[in-house]
C-alpha cells in the first residue's frame, strides 16, 4: 500500500463526531463538547497528514474517545491551581508570591458573598471612599499623614509620577534604575507616566552634588529607588534620604522613594541584613513612599503609597486612579494583614511570609526529618533519599544578599553519571505535572525539597506525589 493510500485509509478510520459525543457526559454543555471533539479530530487529521500518526489502532472509537475525555477533563479543571512550593524561595513571584494568613479568609469570604460598605459611609449614609478601609491603619503603622492603595507597586510609581511630574524632570541616580520581574524597568514606567528621566551620578557612586547640579527650572521632584532586588558592592556611594530631603527642601522640591518590596518590621534582630522599613524612610524625610503589599509585607498584591497628605490627595484626584484601583477582596485581605502588624511579635508567627523567613535552621532540620520519614513510609525503595543543608532565598526582589540557612530532603535515582541527569529531569517533570504539582530545585543531579516553604500538613501529600511520580516514570 502506497503512503497516499495509507493516509486515505487512516483519515477514513477517524470515528464520526456523533459517535464520540455519545460517549461524553450529558451534564456538559453540548456546544462545548462539540468544539472540543472537533479540535481533537482536527489534530488527528493534521498528525496523519504530517506522517506522525501511522497506527490505525490509535483511531478506534475507544482510543479517540479517551483522548477527548482527557481533553475534556483538562478543559474543565481550573487553570489556576494550588502548587506545593519546595524551592525554598519564600516570596516566589512565579508561584503567587506571599501566602495570606488563613485567619483572613472568613472575613474575605463574607465580603465576597455579601454586599459590603466598599464605597458607602455607614455613619453618614452616603457615598464613601474605598481607601478609607486601610488608610487609617497604614498611617498608624507608618506614621504617614495619608495613604492610598492601588493594584501594584508599578502602578503606584506610575500614578505618583504622572500626577506630580508629567512633562517635567525627575532626578534619579543611575545606580537606582532598577529592572523588576517581567522586564519592567523604572525608566520605562517613568516614560509612560510622562515624566522626563534625568539620570545623575555613575553606576556605583552618586554624590549629593550630582543631584544639585541637575536641578533646573523644569525639575519636578527628586526620586530615590531602593535597590531591593540587587546590590552594588565595593567602591560605592549613594545619597542618604536625609541629605536628599534637605536638598529638596532648599529647592522646594518633593522627594519620593520607591522601596520596591517594602516592609513594616525591622528584621535585623532575627539575623537579617538591614532592609529599610517604610517608617524609617518617612522619618528620614521622604515626602512619599511606595511599596508592594504582596512581598515582604506578606499581604495581597497591592501598591501602597504613603506620605504627605497634600501629595497623596493630588494622586487620589488623578483620573488614572480609577484605572489602577484595587477590588474589595484585595482590600479585605490587605486590611486583615495590616491589623496583624499592630502586634509585631504576633506578626512573625501569624503572617506566613514572616514565619517562613524567620524559621531557624534547627526547625528546618526537624521538619526535614519528618518529611523524610513520610517519604520512607510510602515504600519507594528505588529512590535514594537523605537530607542536606541548603540556602533558601527571600525572593520577590528583596534582600538579594540574604542567605537563609535551611534544610532540604534530597532525592537521587541510582544510575550511571550519564543517566543521572536525564533521569532526575524526568522525575522533576513528573512531580511538576502531578496532582498537586510539586515544584522543586535540582542541584548536582539531585532533587532538593526545601522544607522552609512546604507546609507541615503537606508532608504526607508530597510523599504521595513522589510515589505517584516514581510510578509514572516506571521506577517504583
Amino acid at each position: 500500500m502506497t503512503t497516499s493510500e495509507n493516509i486515505k485509509k487512516l483519515l477514513k478510520s477517524i470515528p464520526k463526531t456523533d459517535k464520540i459525543l455519545q460517549t461524553l457526559p450529558i451534564d456538559i454543555p453540548s456546544g462545548f463538547k462539540l468544539r472540543l471533539c472537533r479540535r481533537v479530530l482536527d489534530n488527528l487529521r493534521h498528525s496523519i497528514l504530517a506522517g506522525r500518526l501511522t497506527d490505525i489502532d490509535a483511531l478506534s472509537l475507544e482510543s479517540v474517545a479517551q483522548m477527548v475525555h482527557k481533553e475534556l477533563e483538562k478543559a474543565m479543571s481550573p487553570s489556576l491551581k494550588p502548587v506545593i512550593n519546595a524551592t525554598g524561595v519564600v516570596v516566589h513571584t512565579n508561584l503567587g508570591r506571599s501566602l495570606l494568613p488563613e485567619e483572613l479568609f472568613k472575613s474575605m469570604f463574607e465580603i465576597a458573598v455579601n454586599y459590603s460598605n466598599l464605597e458607602y459611609d455607614l455613619e453618614l449614609g452616603k457615598r464613601g471612599s474605598r481607601y478609607s478601609h486601610v488608610e487609617e491603619i497604614l498611617c498608624e503603622l507608618t506614621g504617614a499623614e495619608s495613604a492610598l492603595v492601588v493594584n501594584n507597586n508599578a502602578a503606584a510609581v506610575l500614578i505618583s509620577l504622572e500626577t506630580l511630574a508629567k512633562g517635567k524632570e525627575v532626578i534619579v541616580s543611575r545606580g537606582e534604575l532598577v529592572e523588576i520581574g517581567g522586564s519592567f524597568r523604572i525608566p520605562d514606567v517613568m516614560a509612560r507616566s510622562g515624566a522626563i528621566l534625568r539620570e545623575v551620578g555613575a553606576t556605583n557612586r552618586t554624590h549629593l552634588a550630582d543631584y544639585e547640579r541637575a536641578i533646573g527650572d523644569n525639575t519636578a521632584l527628586l526620586m530615590k529607588v531602593h535597590q531591593s532586588n540587587f546590590a552594588i558592592v565595593g567602591f560605592t556611594l549613594s545619597v542618604p534620604m536625609m541629605e536628599l530631603k534637605a536638598l529638596g527642601k532648599r529647592h522646594d522640591l518633593p522627594v519620593i522613594e520607591d522601596l520596591g518590596s517594602g516592609n513594616l518590621i525591622d528584621l535585623r534582630p532575627y539575623g537579617f541584613i538591614h532592609e529599610p522599613t517604610v517608617k524609617e524612610s518617612l522619618d528620614a524625610g521622604a515626602d512619599l513612599v511606595s511599596f508592594s503589599g504582596d512581598k515582604m509585607l506578606g499581604g495581597p498584591q497591592a501598591g501602597i503609597i504613603v506620605g504627605k497628605k497634600e501629595l497623596v490627595d493630588k494622586i487620589k484626584k488623578n483620573p488614572l486612579n480609577r484605572a489602577v484601583r484595587i477590588d474589595k477582596l484585595t482590600l479585605a485581605g490587605l486590611e486583615g494583614t495590616l491589623r496583624i502588624y499592630r502586634d509585631p511579635d504576633k506578626a512573625l508567627s501569624r503572617i506566613p511570609t514572616l514565619k517562613m523567613l524567620s524559621m531557624p535552621l534547627e526547625e528546618t532540620r526537624q521538619r526535614a526529618e519528618h518529611l523524610l520519614e513520610a517519604i520512607r513510609t510510602t515504600g519507594v525503595n528505588t529512590l535514594k533519599i537523605g537530607t542536606c543543608e541548603t540556602i533558601s532565598r527571600v525572593g520577590g526582589g528583596a534582600l538579594p544578599l540574604q542567605d537563609l540557612r535551611s534544610t532540604a530532603v534530597t532525592l537521587e535515582l541510582p544510575a550511571t553519571q550519564d543517566e543521572a541527569h536525564s533521569l532526575i529531569a524526568v522525575l522533576e517533570r513528573a512531580l511538576r505535572l502531578g496532582d498537586p504539582p510539586v515544584i522543586v530545585r535540582i542541584e548536582d543531579d539531585k532533587i532538593l525539597l526545601d522544607v522552609r516553604t512546604i507546609k507541615t500538613e503537606q508532608f504526607p501529600i508530597v510523599a504521595g506525589c513522589i510515589k505517584k511520580a516514581m510510578a509514572t516514570i516506571g521506577r517504583v
